[in-house]
């Protein structure tokens, strides 16, 4: 069963709604489970008031017979249960894994990582809660009354302990709920912030090594650590007293039952054999308000996983079935493009507008926090602006399917990003994850090494195309690591590439294969925007764009640009022209 992802804020909904049935069965099962849990209550009833009195051994055979088979009955449906909750659990991690993955791919915005590495946690602790003892105990809290009623045929006397046993218990649940609920979410929250980091610093533990911060960041991360400590030692505290004094109550009611019991029957207002009934059946009544407090902890964790996954679920973009549109020819067109500071106090970039026709190639260049690198990721999609349209061929950007549009985009961004594994799948995008023709992938695959001219190096690396790489390209140079990403971004010969510094790593022999492959580009009428610090590349550019404080500064040919460039240089260089202009 496929989930609808049209509308994303029904996808819990829907997730959960498909293993109604597994959660009814259970339902069902726990009830069959809670009656046949009376067959021990009435075999003592039966054996003192009948077999004792009478001597009847043949009774017993019979009784001891039933209760056998009640019993084995009773295991058989505990064992049915929990094999329905485990494929309840398996269902729901089917049903929504891939879309929780797939939604913090999505997301953007300087907040997404922190929360998307933590999106799986979350969602496994509410799966084990929804299918592990936490469910067993609000499948069992109905019964409570059932054994009260029990206790009632019995005597009244022992219902109304019962009764005055559980209000005492739900009074300490409600307070325990009040006193941990809160130190509960702010260590849940503290946790997840503190493993956060630590999987951030080991992600950069050989600059660590080299920069000597080793120690500086032990003692952050034990800081991080000791605040979530104190906050889960609170909690566990307060929790941890009303835990113990439930259990005091409990074993002191059940206790108090049997005196309770055995007083009525000395006043023969029972009969002996509900002596030991009652304390069974008033520690059968509580057991359910017990096993909740005992597992609120896990209550409280889960109740905040749900809200968690499911604000990220409704903040989800719809999947709309968008129109295919043709294959874009290469024309991309920014319209007073706008992208503000996380605080929207300031522009990162401001009303940015200029055009990009088939077969050129544009330099951006500039000052560090220009906005270059914002630019491209805004251009490539990786971004989205706050204000203002990229089209490309007329098309607005959000009005392609992503996943249609990004075989015609290339993309190397400033800090390569490989991933773990062979440099053929990093070059082919894991499009062999998703496809099986092989063949085809490997002659995609060779034919863009030979594109970004990285064909031969890798052929001289031990494992050639199958070397595995680690996280970032480690097994690589940076310079081995950026050839190895143009090949990636020119994989499937797109028509619209953005290159971020490709040329930042390159040796020399590097930065002449990355002209002439850009020269090879432009025969192929792709459009080229290119981030460059290093000037080696702009005698293949056909425009620059020079852009300061998030804004173009000046856009216009390569010739006419240098011009002015180089006229405005020879003014700093000069006084009183600079104090004339």
């Amino acid at each position: 069963m496929m989930l609808d992802l049209g509308h994303p804020s029904d996808i819990m909904a829907q997730a959960l709604s498909s293993c109604r049935r597994h959660f009814l069965s259970s339902l069902i099962f726990s009830a069959l489970l809670n009656l046949l849990y009376i067959a021990p209550v009435l075999y003592m009833l039966q054996v003192y008031d009948r077999v004792v009195s009478e001597h009847g051994t043949t009774t017993l055979l019979f009784l001891t017979l039933i209760l056998l088979i009640s019993l084995a009955a009773l295991s058989l449906l505990e064992f049915v249960r929990s094999r329905l909750l485990v494929r309840a659990s398996v269902r729901l991690d089917r049903q929504l894994s891939g879309v929780l993955l797939d939604t913090t791919l999505m997301r953007r915005g300087p907040t997404a990582d922190t929360m998307n590495k933590q999106v799986l946690r979350e969602f496994d602790t509410l799966r084990q809660a929804l299918t592990g003892p936490t469910i067993l105990t609000i499948f069992d809290i109905p019964w409570s009354p059932i054994y009260v009623i029990i206790c009632f045929i019995i005597h009244p006397a022992i219902a109304a302990l019962a009764v005055a046993g559980g209000a005492v218990l739900l009074f300490i649940t409600f307070r325990n709920e009040r006193q941990t609920s809160q130190p509960l979410t702010r260590a849940n929250e503290a946790a997840s912030k503190a493993y956060v980091s630590q999987e951030q610093t080991l992600a950069g533990a050989e600059i660590i090594r080299a920069l000597g911060m080793r120690q500086a960041l032990v003692h952050r991360h034990l800081a991080e650590r000791q605040t979530m400590l104190r906050l889960q030692t609170e909690a566990s505290f307060a929790g941890g007293r009303h835990v113990a004094l439930s259990k005091f109550i409990r074993l002191s009611l059940q206790s108090l039952a049997l005196g309770l019991g055995a007083w009525l029957a000395v006043n023969n207002a029972i009969s002996a054999g509900a002596i030991f009934a009652a304390s069974f059946l008033v520690g059968r009544a509580l057991a359910p308000i017990d096993q909740l407090l005992n597992t609120w902890r896990s209550f409280v964790k889960a109740r905040g996983s749900y809200e968690t996954l499911n604000d990220l679920l409704a903040a989800r973009e719809a999947d709309i079935a968008l129109t295919q549109l043709p294959a874009p020819a290469g024309r991309i067109v920014a319209e007073h493009v706008t992208l503000l500071s996380a605080n929207q106090e300031a522009a990162i970039l401001a009303d940015i507008s200029f055009a990009v026709e088939p077969g050129e190639v544009i330099a951006i260049v500039g000052p560090s926090g220009a906005g270059k690198s914002t630019l491209l990721r805004m251009l490539s999609g990786a971004s989205r602006p706050h204000r203002g349209t990229i089209r490309f061929d007329g098309a607005d950007i959000r009005d392609w399917d992503t996943e249609r549009l990004a075989p015609y985009v290339g993309y190397l961004p400033q800090d390569t990003s490989l991933f773990p594994g062979s440099i053929r799948d990093n070059i082919a995008r894991f499009q062999n994850c998703l496809s099986n023709d092989e063949s085809a992938i490997d002659a995609a695959v060779v034919e863009a090494a030979r594109a970004s001219g990285v064909h031969d190096m890798i052929l001289r690396l031990s494992g050639g195309y199958n070397q595995m790489l680690g996280w970032g390209g480690r097994g690589l140079s940076a310079g081995q690591a950026q050839r190895v990403g143009l090949a990636r971004a020119l994989y499937g010969n797109p028509h619209i590439i953005f290159l971020d510094e490709p040329n930042a790593h390159l040796d020399a022999e590097g930065e002449v294969q990355l002209v002439a492959t850009l020269a090879d580009l432009k025969k192929k009428n792709a459009s080229v925007i290119v981030v460059a610090h290093r000037m080696g590349i702009l005698g293949v550019v056909d425009k620059i764009m020079v852009m300061r404080d998030g804004r173009i500064e000046t856009f216009g040919p390569r010739d006419e640009v240098l011009g002015r460039l180089k006229a405005i240089r020879s003014n700093d260089q000069n006084p009183v022209k600079v104090a004339e202009a």
